[in-house]
């Protein structure tokens, strides 16, 4: 058998984060059993549907990665992928339950009449789980054509996977009570009903049910802020699945060899922006600095920062310190521009030990001194400043640490020397002796 999965999103919006692991569930097990993974798209409520939302739906996936083998832009041999543009089959198909009598008009409407029945699903995800359709007070029968000629979900979903010829249905756990109602619908049909695997609800990190409103729902988000697609995958993979390992940073390929409907939790998933930062900063850190220099620029740039020749040296510094793209401009802003602004608590720190503070001036003086500049070399001059004076050279590191970046933290102080020059680097260290001492 081939496998044959499909994700069936409705253009009413932009990408939710969870439809999108939805997607990727989808695929990941189509990729790992060699199958086919299809777009669909339920766009049969005109009132709600737009063609800005259908688009995002497309760029959302594109930039995930998760190119589709059949649909839209595509093609494939059980168009149209389209809901809107499949009437007629779904006219034809409801004539086959008017011809076996399963159907009855009420009041304009049209109803399925369910067999009265327990039914049993046999879910890969939820188990076995069973509706007993005996009781009609619980169960009545199901509209699938409203007055208006138009059919809800459950019957074009039904048809479509049907004809489409769906072997797995990887849908979310809100959609679980609807299984057995698919069931007798496809019973009635005479077809054969695909495996179906319910994936756990997304939770905020208080337990509630995440919403479109809710940060990080949004797919469109994640590269305006920085993230890699990679890196958002991977953190959606792990969104009520789990590797088995103490692993937890993998790229798309690494995910469709390893995963499986068996390791998939049945337990919600609790959704953690926080979480999503730090595999972000892991596939960061695994990127060239060519890449991550490639990457940061336009970054830089949309912030009005200049873009030196030194570029990828400057970004490839910074690369370890950054979670997201999006910091990269002030990460690298003092070494980017000529004239920097001093943190006040820096300042302070260094005020506070005036032993240190007054070696600046000497330290400029050595520095001046350096034949060739390079960290290494004002390195050297800094020990020899330390020595002579009678303290550490460590004690010195952070007055001079502030003096060229103005703040506390930052790349490697070597690189810092190397970056800014020795023409920078000492008009900064005998600036920041003055601010000091006024």
């Amino acid at each position: 058998m081939t496998v044959r999965t499909r994700f069936a999103p409705s253009p009413t919006g932009y990408l939710h984060v969870g439809g999108a692991r939805t997607a990727l569930f989808n695929w990941l097990f189509a990729r790992r059993h060699g199958g086919t993974f299809v777009l669909r798209v339920e766009d049969t409520d005109e009132a709600r549907n737009t063609e800005e939302a259908r688009q995002a739906i497309f760029d959302g996936m594109g930039w995930l990665g998760l190119q589709w083998d059949e649909g839209p832009q595509v093609g494939g041999n059980y168009g149209p992928y389209f809901q809107s543009e499949r009437k007629g089959v779904y006219d034809a198909w409801f004539d086959k339950l008017c011809a076996g009598g399963r159907v009855y008009e009420d009041a304009g409407a049209w109803r399925f009449r369910f067999e009265r029945k327990p039914v049993t699903m046999n879910d890969l995800v939820c188990g076995e789980v069973t509706i007993d359709y005996r009781d009609e007070s619980n169960t009545p029968d199901m509209v699938i054509r409203r007055s208006d000629g138009s059919y809800v979900f459950h019957f074009v979903n039904v048809v479509d996977d049907l004809e489409m010829a769906i072997t797995h249905v990887i849908r979310g756990e809100d959609h679980l009570m609807n299984t057995p109602k698919h069931l007798q619908l496809i019973e009635a049909f005479g077809g054969v009903a695909p495996q179906y695997a319910h994936i756990p609800l997304i939770l905020n990190p208080d337990g509630s049910k995440m919403s479109k409103r809710d940060a990080g729902a949004a797919v469109s988000d994640y590269p305006r802020q920085g993230f890699l697609s990679a890196a958002v995958v991977n953190f959606i993979a792990l969104l009520g699945w789990s590797s088995k390992s103490a692993e937890e940073i993998f790229s798309l390929d690494q995910l469709a060899e390893r995963f499986s409907l068996e390791a998939v939790n049945r337990a919600p998933a609790r959704f953690d922006l926080e979480k999503c930062r730090w595999v972000n900063q892991q596939h960061l850190a695994q990127l060239s600095g060519p890449a991550f220099a490639q990457l940061a620029a336009p970054f830089v740039q949309q912030a009005g920062l200049p873009l030196p020749e030194n570029f990828e040296a400057i970004a490839t510094a910074v690369k370890d310190k950054v979670r997201l793209l999006s910091e990269v401009p002030e990460a690298t802003a003092f070494l980017l521009l000529d004239k920097i602004e001093f943190e006040a608590e820096v300042v302070a720190k260094v005020r506070a030990n005036a032993a240190t503070a007054g070696l600046l001036d000497p330290l400029a003086l050595a520095f001046a001194g350096i034949g060739e500049w390079s960290g290494h070399a004002a390195k050297a001059a800094l020990q020899e400043v330390a020595g002579a004076a009678g303290v550490k050279p460590g004690q010195l590191m952070f007055p001079l640490r502030a003096a060229l970046s103005g703040r506390a933290h930052g790349p490697d102080l070597g690189d810092i020397l190397d970056l800014l020059g020795s023409a920078r680097a000492i008009s900064r260290v005998r600036d920041f002796a003055k601010l000091l001492a006024s």
